[in-house]
């Protein structure tokens, strides 16, 4: 076998990097190097792009430090049995490449995962040098996103959280039975607790002192997970659900779903269930309304008796077509809570409804000056000069929104 070089290990590592989903960078602590000292910065907009909530972006590299992996989860490309080409970064050569990206102004900051590597906590060793050294050795002040190993030894996984920006530790399929029959070397109660230790620390961190002093900055942009779905059978129903529980127990900024790619391999394991990208789009948005549009898990996955969303339009909009007996509401009077439950109104248009319909009543020219989608919205509200007459009810309504039907090709 050739020795790689390192462009050929870059190639390789980053392609293999795009099974992880990305990261967004909020709530971390603003670095920047502008005042001569250090490198980098949590800051700027540019190979991987994360958005934030805020609207800022940042530009990451994203590698794996190596796709050489002891374990064998059958939706991984990268499992031991797999036949694909393997390279390894040294925690240096991340080092370099990561200080040279930046110094081109490609990148502010590093997104690092890894395969396993002789044990958890070697690999986790590894991944724990390159952070320390960024901070302590290079003085890098950018962003630094590590993908932990649950199994690694709970010191290794603590001591990354005070280098880290923030830390993923991967539930990886949506229940534990999928786990254990998909990736059995993965303990589902390991993974909980790793989880649970990095919450319990952030807490400790965010504690003042008896003298008023904060502890050690300790991944201050929170940890998040990942969940593959269509690898297994479970429905959209389960995996909100899970994402519910996971959100609630562990604090997470974040849950990542990523559509599973079947793996041409004669030695896959899985049914090869491959799931439209639409589906892993539909699963964001209907976790953005959980957590931020007051909806429940059994609201949004009710308009299809399998307990899955609609591919065809957006869980929002599916859930007034299933409740069109609340619609249209008045927007110079309805609640908050009902507002946010028009299809077509954001959180910042309803915060725009609430405070300008306290000096006057709202009009149709208002709302499309708010910002909001009235082609979606118009059917489900009222307004001073507007009024949805039978549209509300209409039975093609469904099919206004719908993409229409397409002629499959026979050959």
């Amino acid at each position: 076998m050739s020795r790689l070089d390192l462009s050929q290990k870059l190639a390789i590592l980053s392609d293999a990097a795009r099974y992880d989903a990305s990261c967004a960078s909020s709530g971390t602590t603003r670095r920047d190097s502008r005042d001569g000292k250090g490198l980098g910065s949590t800051e700027g907009s540019g190979i991987c792009h994360a958005y934030a909530p805020d609207g800022r972006c940042i530009s990451l590299l994203k590698i794996l430090m190596t796709n050489f992996c002891i374990y064998d989860c059958a939706y991984c490309v990268n499992r031991v049995s797999s036949n694909v080409q393997r390279a390894r970064f040294s925690p240096d050569e991340v080092v370099q490449l990561t200080i040279e990206f930046y110094r081109r102004n490609y990148i502010e900051g590093l997104f690092l995962s890894s395969g396993i590597i002789q044990s958890p906590d070697k690999t986790m060793e590894d991944m724990l040098r390159i952070a320390k050294r960024l901070r302590e050795v290079e003085n890098f002040r950018g962003y630094i996103h590590l993908k932990t190993i649950p199994d690694a030894a709970p010191e290794l996984i603590e001591e990354a959280g005070l280098y880290a920006d923030r830390l993923s530790i991967n539930v990886e399929l949506p229940t534990d039975q999928s786990v254990q029959a998909y990736a059995p070397e993965k303990n589902p109660a390991t993974i909980r607790k790793a989880m649970g230790d990095v919450k319990a620390r952030k807490d400790v961190a965010g504690e003042r002192s008896y003298t008023g002093k904060r502890g050690k900055r300790f991944v201050p942009a929170g940890q998040s997970t990942q969940m593959i779905v269509g690898a297994d059978g479970s429905t959209d129903a389960t995996i909100l659900g899970q994402s519910t529980r996971l959100y609630g127990d562990y604090k997470l900024k974040r849950v990542y779903y990523s559509a599973f790619s079947p793996i041409p391999d004669a030695t896959a394991k899985l049914p090869l269930i491959k799931p439209p990208l639409a589906r892993e789009h539909r699963l964001y948005q209907a976790d953005w309304l959980l957590r931020f549009y007051g909806f429940g898990v059994d609201e949004i996955t009710a308009a299809r008796p399998d307990g899955n969303l609609d591919l065809d339009i957006d869980p929002k909009l599916a859930w007034a077509l299933q409740n069109r007996a609340l619609f249209p509401v008045n927007v110079n009077r309805a609640s908050k809570e009902m507002l946010l439950r028009v299809p077509g109104f954001g959180t910042r248009t309803v915060g725009r409804i609430l405070s300008t319909r306290r000096h006057r009543s709202l009009r149709y020219d208002d709302l499309l000056r708010m910002g909001a989608s009235l082609k979606k919205a118009q059917a489900f509200i009222t307004a001073h000069d507007w009024t949805p007459g039978g549209l509300t009810d209409s039975a093609n309504l469904r099919a206004r929104f719908a993409p229409p039907p397409e002629q499959l090709s026979l050959f």
